[in-house]
């Protein structure tokens, strides 16, 4: 008998989810992040989806969300033209960072000394977070909005993603482009996994695997709908994705072959990332809610509490195994 998956449902937020990060692992647990059009980014504990708290200041959508290594910062990319730096601990804002136009990606160096950011203005910023009042490092080179931008290679270099349908690799000291990719259609999304160095986009109805020194293409793989995010799992057996048709599909990420696929949201799904330690992975949607999948169906695991076949009477036989069906934010 197949087990059956049980998400967690993090309500909370009043319009759609566009963007959602993981801290890295800390003595405290991981945790989440949540950018969303309410304009109130949300932190919660990404083993279970508790609500911890909600940054307020931001006068307009919030487009991206980050979160520092050790969480102890949080950032945010807004379209009232700013970015905010947050103390992820108190949820105080530390430092706002005024644009010339809408804010729609942000993300830390692994140090959490500088912030890089990218919006509809076409510019790459990197910000000295030590030094605020100094003027950022600015890249010009995309034609169209920045969708995405994020450090790679140590810190050395810098990939990002634009509405002029191409990712760019720069070089972080010299400001010049290394490298350019162009795609038929806009590219929706783009996660950099450091181990390994692997870059996985996503355009159309195409995951996209590339090597994210070389940007030479490693594998890609259609899915059955248009998808507007992919993650790929830590220990790269497999890669979650979600799109147009509010399903998550699971594939194999050497086989290609399709694994799983779940509908919980009731729309389009925008952002899709696994936990630091690959046992669960959260995914953001159009009908303004996180949900939280596990990765092994079954285990027990944050609120998931595993029941063998056998503890259960002949009228349970269907529900495996328990779990809290929806977490009031």
């Amino acid at each position: 008998m197949a087990m059956r998956q049980t998400p967690l449902t993090c309500s909370g937020h009043t319009r759609p989810v566009v963007d959602l990060a993981f801290s890295g692992i800390t003595p405290y647990g991981y945790f989440l992040i949540s950018a969303c059009k309410d304009g109130k980014p949300m932190l919660r504990q990404g083993d279970t989806g508790d609500w911890i708290g909600t940054f307020l200041g931001h006068k307009g959508a919030v487009w991206g969300a980050t979160l520092n290594t050790d969480a102890t910062k949080a950032a945010t990319a807004a379209a009232d033209f700013t970015a905010k730096v947050w103390d992820a601990v108190s949820g105080d804002e530390v430092l706002t960072l005024a644009h010339k136009h809408i804010v729609k990606t942000v993300t830390f160096t692994q140090d959490s000394n500088c912030l890089l950011t990218g919006g509809n203005d076409k510019l790459l910023r990197i910000y000295d977070l030590s030094n605020p009042e100094a003027a950022p490092q600015e890249i010009a080179g995309h034609t169209s909005a920045i969708k995405k931008a994020l450090w790679c290679n140590d810190d050395k270099q810098i990939l990002s993603a634009a509405d002029d349908k191409t990712i760019r690799l720069w070089d972080r000291s010299s400001m010049e482009e290394v490298k350019m990719l162009t795609f038929d259609t806009s590219v929706s999304s783009m996660e950099y996994m450091a181990d390994g160095e692997i870059l996985v986009i996503t355009y159309g109805k195409t995951i996209a695997f590339y090597n994210a020194l070389s940007l030479d293409l490693i594998k890609t793989v259609e899915a059955p709908a248009p998808i507007n995010s992919a993650s790929l799992h830590p220990e790269k057996d497999f890669f979650v994705a979600g799109g147009e048709d509010f399903k998550l599909y699971k594939f194999d990420y050497s086989t290609k072959e399709e694994l799983e696929s779940y509908k919980g949201h009731f729309g389009p799904v925008h952002c899709v990332r696994f936990s630091p330690d690959g046992e669960l992975y959260a995914s953001g949607s159009e009908d303004g809610t996180l949900r939280l999948w596990q990765t092994a169906v079954g285990k027990t695991y944050g609120l998931w509490k595993c029941v063998l076949p056998e503890d259960l009477g002949a009228e349970n036989s269907e529900q495996l195994y328990t779990s809290t069906p929806e977490i009031k934010a």
